[in-house]
């Protein structure tokens, strides 16, 4: 399939990659220079814009970092330019708003619109592991398959356009309703004197396991391969996790529904990203919660 992928960053380089190596032909677009590069060594073809990428592909996938970014690609101007009954699937994380928006104008210039965010981090990208939540028409997900065949191991569509993100936010939530216990958990038993190792390894054996402990584990030393363990280098940054908690309160606000401890991660994870800037992995709070309880 010919596929226009724009946004070549942590997620969007190993999700394009791995495109190219299941046999599509990739065109992708990115403003980094080090990352079309990269894409470039990974066989990809580069485009000088956006619209130039998208220009002559059937399907044109979007990883972007906010919905305002997403707008800015497939604005009217751009979509009305394409041969009628392109495939857009937007992988991003954005609000439902925005992602229904889109679905209603693609419609109008006559393309099928899917949202579909992933859950896997990197590591899963660059394996070809990840999860997608989708929303949109199920013929247009059908469509998709052979792109989500090569990128992930699990596909789920939970109903019209929006769904995917509005699964995404309360997934998110729960990411880092977690993250802040597990952190918490281990500064307690840093303050009474327990090894880090061993209070892992009783952790991920018994009912505190989760996958936020088993590849966040947020001390160095347990988990060889989680960010803790390599300088808190991002897997997925404090950042993302700020922005992510503040649109499941942005959604649980526009239904109704009160989330207090989602609403407290939401808080903590923006105090933090302020304080630091938030290009650390989210695990890095870690070091913020420890300091505060010394």
């Amino acid at each position: 399939m010919q596929i226009g992928f724009i946004g070549l960053g942590t997620m969007g380089l190993p999700m394009a990659s791995t495109l190219v190596s299941a046999g599509h032909a990739v065109t992708g677009f990115d403003l980094a220079q080090d990352a079309c590069e990269a894409f470039r060594l990974a066989g990809g073809t580069l485009a000088d814009n956006p619209a130039n990428a998208m220009a002559e592909a059937e399907a044109v996938i979007t990883m972007l970092p906010e919905g305002r970014h997403v707008r800015e690609v497939l604005r009217p101007e751009v979509l009305g330019a394409l041969p009628a009954g392109r495939l857009l699937v937007d992988c991003s994380t954005i609000d439902v708003t925005t992602a229904r928006d889109l679905a209603g104008m693609a419609q109008d210039y006559g393309h099928a619109f899917i949202d579909a965010p992933v859950s896997g981090g990197a590591e899963g990208a660059a394996k070809g592991a990840l999860a997608f939540m989708t929303g949109g028409d199920p013929e247009a997900v059908a469509r998709a398959q052979p792109l989500f065949d090569a990128m992930g191991n699990k596909v789920l569509h939970f109903g019209p356009a929006g769904s995917g993100q509005a699964a995404k936010a309360c997934h998110n939530m729960i990411c880092g309703i977690t993250a802040l216990g597990v952190c918490e958990a281990f500064a307690l038993a840093d303050g009474l004197g327990l090894d880090h190792g061993a209070f892992f390894d009783l952790c991920r054996n018994a009912a505190a396991q989760s996958w936020i402990l088993e590849n966040r584990c947020p001390v160095p030393g347990p988990a060889p391969a989680a960010p803790a363990s390599n300088g808190y280098a991002p897997g997925f940054a404090a950042r993302l996790m700020a922005k992510d908690l503040g649109l499941a309160q942005e959604a649980a606000q526009a239904c109704g529904h009160e989330t207090p401890f989602g609403a407290e991660a939401a808080r903590r994870f923006a105090t933090f990203t302020q304080e630091t800037g938030g290009h650390l992995d989210f695990s890095a709070i870690y070091e913020t919660i420890r300091k505060a309880e010394r």
